[in-house]
């Protein structure tokens, strides 16, 4: 295998171990400015969206040092308590 090729292959597998936080945190952006269109505790939906994100990827590359390799339902299961946790957080649910 070259390296242009393994390169690749990283990368794919990288941009689809991501997919499910960037699909969560999208979603989590739209029904949180549905649910709670009055002051949250970040204003913005697309710093709420990266952050949203950011925690999600950091789940996922978690549950890959830990397990090993991705793809587990107890990643995933981790995946969207953390980012519900942190949408909760971000508009200030615990008013």
């Amino acid at each position: 295998m070259d390296g242009v090729a393994f390169f690749f292959d990283v990368l794919w597998q990288v941009l689809n171990g991501l997919a499910p936080a960037a699909a969560l945190a999208g979603l989590l952006g739209l029904v949180g400015a549905m649910q709670k269109p009055g002051r949250p505790w970040v204003r913005s939906a697309w710093l709420r969206l990266a952050l949203n994100f950011l925690v999600g990827a950091g789940v996922w590359a978690g549950g890959l040092l830990i397990s090993g390799h991705d793809g587990m339902m107890a990643t995933y299961a981790a995946l969207v308590v953390a980012m519900g946790t942190s949408q909760w957080l971000l508009t200030g649910g615990w008013r």
